[in-house]
């Protein structure tokens, strides 16, 4: 008897301590803090059956949509359509926001196979005849329908959606080429972006010899040597491609034999005849782009994308560059000749400026001409400074604040959150922020969201998460991270972002927030980054991480004075970027391209002097490349062109916290997402379309 019950209790002892089946999380309603993703239990395991389920989902809403006896309507057929998918759409975005800030290998690896399955299940929405059918009938009646502004702008966007997507396309087997086609261009510019990010990661200046550190900061050489640690070296400083360390060591190195290491390495990623190279993917890209918007009746890509822009032609775009190249390229020289001076004064043996040359020569005659330097400005540009006077910003133009929550979970232990409450303390929503690089991360700054504001089908308000992921200089010692100027402008433009998301007030997920022409999406970010160039908001912004003192106005003089220093090479390098990606995208035939050839044709015909290398050279361009911005890099300085103009708007009042200009632009541009016309929003704003000459003085293109 007794054998019997210790074996009765070792079978209850083995059922209690098996582990049971772990319940994929998307496929019950969030039981967290305002339904954010429970990213604690969320396992990579769980993407790809919550993907393959959302698929499911959404083809079985898209069926019941085709079946639909009744004649198709707005509410059957347009709203059905926008509100299907809600899953995926809920796995998705966790998924790509994991590949860009919680990177793995597996995570990789399983984007690999889920980016052709998305590819495809697009493809068999948007090509799916029966259900353009309907999407077409309700186009047709459009001008006999009853509806608001926002659903007009909803029906015209979906019937467009559908026509980029081939659903016009006759032929069957050209339907099918175009399906192969965009299957084909998801896989590569995935691949792309993977290969950026390992050439990013596996590069390393590892330094020895204390020598070598010679001119270099404090803070970035106890920086390099935390990294070097990290690594596993027992001894040196190790210097990576990540911004933090690769810009200020190019512009204070003074060895510069190890700045032409580095200058090389980050400007050859991609680029190196090795696993991760490039040069193929980018020719594949370009044709298949090419050959897709051919057979949308395009004559070439840029034209099939431009046509949704704000520029609406390549001709408008190229128009626009050169009017800026024109005014850039002339004071770019005047630099480069200062730079070759200091050269020629400051060497033992002179020598011609090369682009390994130019951030260090350019830090010389700043601090010789203004008596300026960036190691003197970052004690007053402390991280938590800073966010904190965003903060202040953004509550004294529209009345919102921020409360750190530690209940809410996270995708990764650098992660903060923040609750957004509006002036009448009611809730906005959720801001997660991400600050520091990691292997884990690519590079750059972004915004994204975890879930955009709309009203759902049953009428309910969802409010906004939002992310802004960046790479700023971390803690070293017993200093607290200590940003750059431009890393500080960095910050304001992406929270400018983080607004578009949190304070959009539409009803429709796909019109919210961010989603507007890729040329008008950059106007909230940008017109934010003008605060902290105003004198007086700096010193509410800029206290010292020791002293608590706010910024001297002597040294804020100083920054006004150089504020235009080494503006020409600034906007020509990115101007010659955005060339080189207008070249790629108005290419009419498929042709075998030599991407060095490419880029040499491209630097002279438009005459970029060779101590300046494009922003971006081609072969780690990931933003037209591997993001969302092909035919469209041009948009940054377009935005500029509505922002330096939007931002004359409050400099005519005398008041940078104008409640009543402040209040229209909440209302006329962050609240409205893509709810109107890109112009019509900002003629609604500023009351007329923008003019050039702000941009031209912003940038010190002009007196």
């Amino acid at each position: 008897m007794k054998k019997i019950l210790i074996y009765l209790v070792l079978l209850v002892f083995v059922a209690l301590s098996c582990e049971r089946p772990v319940e994929n999380p998307f496929f019950s309603e969030y039981d967290t803090p305002f339904g954010v993703p429970p990213f604690d239990e969320i396992e990579n395991q769980h993407f790809m059956p919550a993907i393959e389920k959302g698929i499911e989902e959404q083809d079985a809403e898209i069926k019941e949509i085709i079946a639909n006896p009744e004649d198709p309507t707005f509410e059957n057929t347009i709203e059905a359509l926008e509100y299907s998918g809600d899953l995926l759409t809920r796995v998705t975005r966790v998924f790509f926001n994991y590949n860009s800030a919680n990177i793995s290998d597996e995570i990789q690896d399983l984007a690999k196979e889920i980016s052709p399955k998305l590819s495809e299940h697009s493809n068999n929405i948007y090509l799916d005849l029966k259900l353009f059918e309907r999407v077409n009938e309700v186009y047709t009646q459009k001008d006999e329908l009853d509806l608001n502004a926002e659903q007009e702008m909803l029906l015209e966007r979906t019937y467009k959606r559908f026509i980029r997507n081939g659903a016009t396309i006759p032929v069957v087997e050209q339907r099918e080429r175009f399906r192969e086609i965009n299957e084909k261009l998801s896989s590569l510019t995935l691949e792309f972006g993977q290969n950026v990010l390992a050439e990013t990661n596996n590069f390393e200046l590892h330094i020895t010899d204390e020598d070598d550190l010679s001119g270099l900061p404090s803070s970035l050489i106890e920086a390099a040597a935390d990294e070097a640690k990290e690594r596993g070296y027992e001894e040196g400083w190790v210097f990576t491609l990540h911004n933090p360390s690769v810009k200020p060591f190019l512009t204070y190195a003074d060895n510069r034999a190890k700045r032409m290491e580095m200058k090389l390495g980050y400007i050859m990623r991609g680029d190196n005849n090795n696993e991760y190279d490039n040069k193929e993917i980018i020719k594949e890209i370009v044709s298949l782009r090419n050959e897709r918007a051919n057979l949308l009746e395009y004559d070439n890509h840029a034209q099939f994308v431009l046509e949704d822009n704000m520029a609406q032609t390549p001709e408008n775009v190229y128009d626009f560059l050169w009017e800026l190249w024109d005014a850039a390229l002339p004071m770019a020289k005047k630099e480069r000749e200062q730079l070759q001076a200091m050269i020629d004064k400051t060497e033992d043996e002179s020598f011609p400026l090369e682009p390994w040359d130019w951030r260090y020569y350019a830090e010389k005659v700043r601090k010789e001409k203004y008596d300026l330097d960036e190691e003197e400005i970052r004690p007053y540009f402390e991280l938590d400074n800073v966010r904190d006077g965003i903060f202040m910003i953004t509550e004294k133009l529209w009345g919102l604040t921020f409360e750190q929550r530690d209940d809410v979970p996270v995708y990764h232990e650098e992660a903060t959150v923040y609750e957004v409450f509006d002036k009448d303390g009611s809730h906005i929503g959720l801001l997660y922020m991400d600050f520091h690089p990691r292997a884990s991360k690519r590079g750059g700054a972004w915004m994204s969201s975890y879930r955009s504001q709309h009203i759902d089908k049953d009428g309910n308000f969802v409010h906004p998460i939002i992310t802004i992921v960046c790479n700023f200089s971390r803690p070293t010692g017993d200093k607290p991270a200590l940003l750059t100027f431009r890393e500080t402008e960095t910050f304001f433009h992406e929270f400018g972002h983080a607004l578009h998301g949190l304070l959009s007030d539409v009803k429709y997920p796909s019109l919210a927030g961010t989603s507007v022409p890729r040329d008008f999406v950059e106007l909230p970010s940008q017109i934010m980054e003008n605060w902290i160039n105003e004198p007086e908001v700096m010193q509410m912004v800029a206290k010292h991480y020791e002293t608590g003192e706010p910024i001297p106005d002597e040294l804020i003089d100083r920054m006004i004075l150089s504020s235009h220093f080494n503006e020409g090479f600034a906007t020509v390098e990115y101007l010659a970027a955005s060339f080189l990606d207008m070249d790629y995208h108005t290419i009419e035939e498929d042709k075998d391209l030599n991407i060095h050839e490419f880029e040499e044709e491209c630097i002279e015909r438009i005459g970029l002097i060779p101590e300046i290398v494009f922003r971006y050279r081609s072969t780690y361009f990931n933003h037209i490349f591997s993001g969302g911005y092909s035919a469209g890099y041009y948009s940054y300085i377009w935005s500029g062109l509505l922002d330096a103009d939007a931002f004359e708007a409050f400099r005519e009042t005398g008041d940078f916290f104008h409640q009543p200009t402040a209040q229209s632009f909440r209302e006329n541009i962050l609240e409205t997402g893509g709810t109107k016309e890109a112009m019509d929003m900002y003629i609604n704003f500023r009351g007329k379309e923008p003019e050039i000459e702000p941009l031209l003085r912003q940038r010190g293109l002009i007196d």
